[in-house]
């Protein structure tokens, strides 16, 4: 971390000292002090003005170079030098996985960018675009700028689709505070319809939740939701592993669910305890349908999991140490309460009068249970198979 931190502060210290340097020579020092470092003589200055603004920043500590950076953005806005200052102070802080990035941004390659504005405004709202420089300039054009280039690539030769664009614009490797606004832009209620704004958020919230983040609605304006991300509850350390695993057994169906499942442990407890034996039944389904073990789709989730059992040798009678018994028999019932709990109180059936609510800590309960029971599971299917393709020919 110390060596990512080193890198990103002398970037930072660069995009720093090509800017000073395009100042004149005479407003140098003066600039120098205005941003907390210290001042030297004008005639210095008229030397090198490179130099002088590099030789006040050597050996400084990444906080002094985080605040001088913050002080030249207050009075002059320079969208490269808040991307640098950004991705430095991100460093060691929880970020979201490119993985992540990337499917957000497929979202787009079968729904429109905004339902609501132009899709030029919205990268207007998202990015600087008109300071934004690009490497297209056609025939040297010095005053050619991003807005330029999105405007002839979309709209005059149309050869850009909405992921080409958000590419150009380093989508996959903006910093997480410019991803971001990005994400609260494009869900905004002036970009996307009511309808077309509750289909966006609950896709990107079933995407940002097993990283440790939300979107929360912070404010109404004019009756619509405004969105922020924040850090969530939702992606603690043991949700990080169980996510970590099932993504690697299956990226689509198994971790959506699980994803899913967390999304709903707070906002529809109901919910969550049927995604949470959903979960188990899809997990059971796919490592016997792997194993090549036969069931039928009028098994239940017990008799799925007695199946499974006996393939990875999961039964308590298959041991003899009493410990091992006891601890496998207890998640041979784990799995079969939790079956009971979702057709007892989960939203699977008919509430009636007198059913028992869940609350947010019981969804909870089911939905951790079953993501370790999950990730349980996958984990020996994966050792099995290990042991299997890594055992020598008889």
């Amino acid at each position: 971390m110390m060596r990512e931190l080193g890198e990103k502060v002398a970037a930072l210290k660069a995009i720093l000292i090509e800017l000073v340097s395009h100042e004149s020579a005479l407003k140098v020092p003066d600039i120098c002090r205005a941003i907390g470092l210290d001042e030297g003589e004008t005639s210095e200055a008229m030397r090198s003005k490179a130099r002088y603004v590099e030789r006040r920043l050597s050996g400084q500590p990444a906080e002094v170079v985080f605040t001088a950076a913050e002080r030249y953005l207050l009075e002059s806005r320079d969208y490269y030098l808040a991307e640098a200052l950004a991705k430095a102070k991100e460093v060691g802080s929880p970020v979201v996985s490119e993985h992540t990035r990337r499917r957000i941004v497929l979202y787009f390659d079968k729904h429109p960018l905004s339902t609501e504005l132009e899709e030029m405004e919205v990268y207007r709202r998202a990015w600087p675009t008109t300071k934004m420089r690009t490497t297209r300039q056609p025939h040297g054009d010095a005053d050619w700028t991003m807005a330029d280039e999105l405007h002839k690539a979309m709209f005059i030769d149309q050869s850009w689709s909405t992921r080409e664009a958000l590419e150009a614009l380093n989508i996959h490797t903006c910093s997480q505070q410019q991803f971001f606004h990005f994400v609260e832009t494009v869900c905004s209620p002036v970009v996307q319809s009511e309808k077309a704004q509750d289909d966006i958020v609950m896709v990107f919230n079933q995407l940002l939740v097993g990283e440790g983040f939300k979107l929360h609605a912070e404010r109404r304006a004019s009756g619509s939701r405004v969105y922020r991300v924040k850090p969530t509850a939702v992606g603690s350390p043991s949700d990080t592993v169980i996510s970590d695993v099932l993504m690697a057994f299956d990226p689509d169906r198994i971790h959506e669910r699980w994803t899913e499942a967390l999304e709903r442990r707070s906002t529809n407890p109901e919910g969550a305890i049927t995604l949470a034996r959903t979960l188990l039944e899809d997990v059971s389904k796919w490592i016997l349908t792997e194993a090549n073990e036969p069931y039928t789709d009028k098994d239940d989730l017990p008799k799925l999991y007695s199946k499974l059992a006996k393939t990875l040798n999961l039964a308590p009678d298959a041991h003899s140490e009493q410990v091992f018994k006891q601890i496998l028999g207890s998640c041979q019932q784990i799995v079969e309460q939790l079956g009971a709990l979702r057709n007892r109180i989960s939203d699977a059936h008919s509430p009636g009068p007198k059913r028992v609510r869940p609350k947010p800590r019981h969804a909870e309960l089911a939905v951790n249970l079953s993501g370790t029971m999950a990730t349980f599971l996958v984990s020996t299917w994966m050792e099995m198979k290990e042991r299997k393709d890594t055992a020598p020919e008889k």
